[in-house]
């Protein structure tokens, strides 16, 4: 009989704490963060449970050989149930979008949509996986976004998906072990997405005038806070995802690889909240950021690859 346990490991249900951050994280950058922006992360949820499931449904022969100790091979959930579970949250994820963004929002929720049944069903094994799969993110950003200005929002959207890339071109090699060049590139990658996120927001840089000489010194303590929040997040992210990447420079076994996929998807949440911060909701920064080290936790119990 199928248990809450079992479908918990097949949508990889602690992992979904990565995902919010996204929706957050476009909001703030489009000025677009308001009462739907918590639904619109809720059916981004529903949309990346979705795609965990498909994703085990459409590997469920290779994982009999692979994998046999996950809930589809191991007789646990059968495929037919995986397969109607994954189309109905990803029903229940666009539809949620659409009933809170309207137009705009199901205008991206669709085709994030299929961008994940493309990734899980026809581009996962290709040269393209990578990049499908960060398309799923960049979408995911621009999802929050939907009822701002979608422009202000791209540089976070090519974040997030600079950052998924890396992760996704790792996790192709967690059973068989990576070649020596691999953590090498994606290590590269993510010191050039923490970079991206440390940098404070242009817009935000040049109009924010100086405070004048007379200001009140608690302004100004917030004023230096903001500046510097979004790199402390940023180097948080980069020293926990990086570490982990070093490890599989050393040692490119296939342990190596998972252990630096799961730091990937648990630090996330640290990427977001630089985001965050960075467009200028510091506080909300904190609290996306406070994912990381909860999703650590709970991958312990079930893991997030």
């Amino acid at each position: 009989m199928t248990t809450l346990a079992d479908l918990a490991e097949l949508v990889r249900a602690p992992a979904a704490l990565s995902v919010p951050g996204d929706v957050v994280a476009g909001a703030a950058a489009a000025g677009a963060l308001g009462p739907r922006t918590p639904a619109l992360a809720g059916a981004s949820v529903l949309l990346y449970w979705a795609g965990m499931a498909a994703n085990d449904w459409a590997d469920r022969g290779l994982d009999a050989e692979e994998r046999p100790e996950r809930p589809i091979p191991s007789g646990r959930i059968t495929p037919a149930a995986a397969v109607g579970l994954a189309a109905g949250l990803t029903a229940a994820g666009v539809g949620l979008a659409a009933a809170v963004g309207g137009r705009r929002a199901a205008a991206l929720a669709v085709p994030l949509a299929a961008t994940i049944w493309g990734y899980d069903l026809l581009a996962k094994n290709t040269a393209a996986g990578p990049a499908v799969m960060a398309a799923c993110r960049g979408l995911d950003v621009l999802l929050g976004a939907s009822g701002g200005r979608l422009t202000r929002a791209l540089p976070a959207a090519a974040t997030v998906a600079a950052h998924t890339w890396t992760v996704t071109a790792l996790s192709r090699r967690e059973v068989t072990g990576a070649e020596a060049t691999l953590p090498v590139r994606t290590l590269a990658g993510t010191a050039v997405v923490a970079a991206s996120a440390a940098v404070p927001g242009v817009r935000r840089a040049i109009t924010r005038p100086e405070a004048p000489s007379g200001a009140h010194p608690d302004r100004s303590r917030r004023a230096a806070v903001a500046a510097v929040l979004p790199a402390a997040l940023a180097g948080w992210y980069a020293a926990r995802y990086g570490a982990a990447q070093v490890e599989v420079v050393r040692d490119p076994s296939a342990g190596r690889v998972r252990a630096a996929v799961g730091a990937g998807i648990t630090g996330l949440p640290a990427l977001q909240g630089a985001l965050t911060a960075r467009a200028g909701a510091g506080l909300l920064g904190l609290a996306v950021a406070a994912a990381a080290p909860l999703g650590r936790r709970l991958a312990r119990k079930v893991s997030p690859t």
